[in-house]
């Protein structure tokens, strides 16, 4: 659960957030090199009144200036590649959850069981005891299994919708007519809220 003036991720709870903080981190430090070094260049022609003009026009420059940036390229889209078809990996679900978006509310169905679905309500703010979240808690929680794959079909009946876990590195839209699905597995339990 995020708290108030949080500045990073949520905690991990599944591999894929794992793999997506790791990523995130990973690009951030090549963004933030490539600015120092932007930065450190510009200050330096700004203070130096010397310029090397055979600099200007040289082929290795060129080269230099071109093929970096390629390199940097590939060391952001490898890594990205790699979550991208583990985000869309399904390895024999235990379970399977269908879940539809309406109006105000969602729908859950356990689809391997006969008969067992329920809505789930957002708990009105006068209604709300000491220390719930408002526009978080619910009155009917998806209770999941720990360290299961899980696969979650999302649709929607009315209007577009977002079933969102941040904790989970989830985050499915909704969509009239269509079937979205995604997968799931916690490694530790836990009470999660979605978005």
């Amino acid at each position: 659960m995020a708290y108030p003036m949080q500045l990073g991720f949520q905690d991990a709870t599944s591999p894929i957030m794992e793999e997506l903080l790791h990523f995130h981190d990973h690009t951030l430090m090549i963004v933030f090199l490539i600015s120092s070094l932007v930065l450190y260049i510009i200050s330096l022609m700004l203070t130096t009144k010397l310029t090397h003009t055979s600099t200007m026009d040289a082929q290795e420059v060129e080269t230099v200036w071109t093929i970096l940036p390629a390199i940097i390229l590939i060391l952001i889209a490898l890594p990205s590649l790699r979550i991208l078809y583990m985000m869309d990996e399904i390895n024999n679900p235990s379970l399977t959850v269908k879940t539809m978006g309406h109006q105000w509310y969602w729908s859950y169905e356990y689809t391997d069981y006969e008969d067992l679905s329920f809505d789930s309500y957002m708990i009105p703010t006068s209604e709300l005891k000491p220390g719930e979240l408002r526009l978080l808690e619910v009155d009917n929680r998806v209770v999941l299994p720990m360290e299961m794959t899980i696969r979650v079909l999302v649709s929607s009946e009315d209007v577009l919708h977002s079933w969102a876990v941040p904790s989970l590195g989830l985050k499915t839209d909704a969509i009239p007519g269509r079937l979205n699905q995604t997968t799931l597995m916690s490694t530790r339990p836990g009470l999660y809220y979605g978005q």
